[in-house]
């Protein structure tokens, strides 16, 4: 397993997936989300690998990835300054990067500190908390599936999942809530969710959002106005976890961003629509800006 010093000295891991038709692409660089869990759930995001190799580095306390001494070193600015590390360690000038989720945080932060060193930026299925913003369109969507014969019981389970403390028990119940996620409920939709409780981690999920203050977040937006290069925006028409007006948020915080609404995909729109999904991104990192 490859590993990288960052700023601290920490050893932090990171996966590799070569690209299949063996060309030398420069890499993109993925970002789990979660936030807090193991980068194996982007698997190869729907084939992403065929024409560049993919990076997917285990986040601190993920993975294998261990956790920080200072907690703060969960916080997502700090994930941050581990990616520079990361891009020093692997010798990119510049590099083009993706986020999905929780981590689309990391990566506006990064965004808005090392501007010059992204060639591209791929936010996928974000939420807008860094934006300040709680778009309540999520249980709109949820709503909207009740005729779905899962939707039943998974709402049950989002509903005891406030009230329940015995980790069995919450693991038991994300998996009956796990289709509020996917685009639609068949095998691999259930392959990918039955990894879920095993791949999260509470510690680092509870540390990613300390360690930036009202002043701080606000310096961040301010600083993505200034962002210049190509940003895309990628939500999900079905998804239940961050809804759309999410990412429509985070678009509106770059001068030069494109929001894309893949309508037939849930929260992992890879699982969902992996084809669509690759043509996308791939059509993104290929086109002259």
């Amino acid at each position: 397993m490859p590993v990288h010093h960052s700023y601290d000295d920490a050893e932090l891991a990171y996966h590799v997936l070569p690209a299949r038709d063996g060309s030398g692409t420069p890499p993109l660089i993925c970002l789990a989300g979660g936030p807090g869990r193991d980068a194996a759930y982007l698997g190869d995001l729907g084939g992403l690998d065929a024409h560049r190799p993919l990076v997917l580095p285990d986040a601190r306390g993920t993975g294998d990835s261990p956790g920080p001494e200072d907690p703060d070193g969960y916080a997502f600015p700090s994930l941050s300054e581990d990616l520079e590390a990361l891009r020093d360690h692997l010798g990119l000038e510049r590099f083009a990067l993706l986020a999905h989720d929780a981590a689309a945080a990391t990566a506006q932060t990064y965004a808005a500190t090392h501007p010059d060193r992204l060639t591209h930026l791929v936010l996928l299925c974000p939420g807008s908390r860094l934006q300040g913003e709680l778009p309540d369109d999520a249980p709109e969507i949820f709503a909207s599936r009740r005729d779905e014969p899962w939707w039943a019981d998974a709402s049950d389970a989002v509903r005891r999942l406030t009230e329940v403390s015995d980790p069995e028990e919450a693991r038991a119940l994300l998996l009956r809530a796990a289709p509020l996620a996917y685009g639609r409920w068949e095998q691999p939709q259930r392959e990918h969710a039955a990894a879920e409780a095993g791949q999260l981690h509470p510690v680092a999920r509870a540390g990613f959002w300390q360690g930036l203050d009202e002043p701080g977040r606000r310096a961040v937006l301010e600083r993505l106005a200034e962002v210049n290069g190509p940003v895309l925006v990628v939500t999900g028409g079905r998804d239940a976890v961050n809804g759309v007006r999410a990412g429509e948020a985070v678009a509106e915080s770059f001068p030069d961003a494109r929001l894309h609404t893949l309508d037939e995909a849930g929260h992992y729109p890879w699982v969902d629509v992996p084809g669509r999904l690759r043509e996308l991104v791939e059509e993104f990192l290929t086109t002259p800006r």
